[in-house]
């Protein structure tokens, strides 16, 4: 496939425009599809938001690896956060219930 570099589009009335089909078969996405967009240094670039979220797992996996913590220790971690708060939030209700 030919990789598109500059390709013109028209900003309609409506503020909107027409992505050429080259351009999305590119992209890989399609009607539907969300698009992120950035102002980046005086230009407007759009990305895919699935692009966009497979980068930003992609760095929340690299920080993850940096870290040195286990998968099992942030599960462990999480179970027990999550007990704590049930505990805090459903003991406070029951205090209350048995108030006079």
């Amino acid at each position: 496939m030919v990789e598109i570099k500059v390709v013109d589009v028209v900003l309609r009335s409506k503020r909107q425009i027409t992505l050429p089909r080259g351009v999305c078969d590119q992209l890989g996405i399609s009607p539907g599809d969300v698009l992120e967009l950035s102002l980046e240094g005086g230009a407007l670039v759009a990305r895919p938001r699935k692009v966009a979220a497979l980068a930003a797992l992609r760095e929340i996996r690299q920080a993850f690896d940096r870290s040195g913590i286990t998968e099992e220790e942030l599960q462990k971690a999480g179970r027990q956060a999550r007990e704590e708060i049930a505990r805090e939030h459903y003991d406070a209700r029951v205090q209350a219930a048995c108030l006079p």
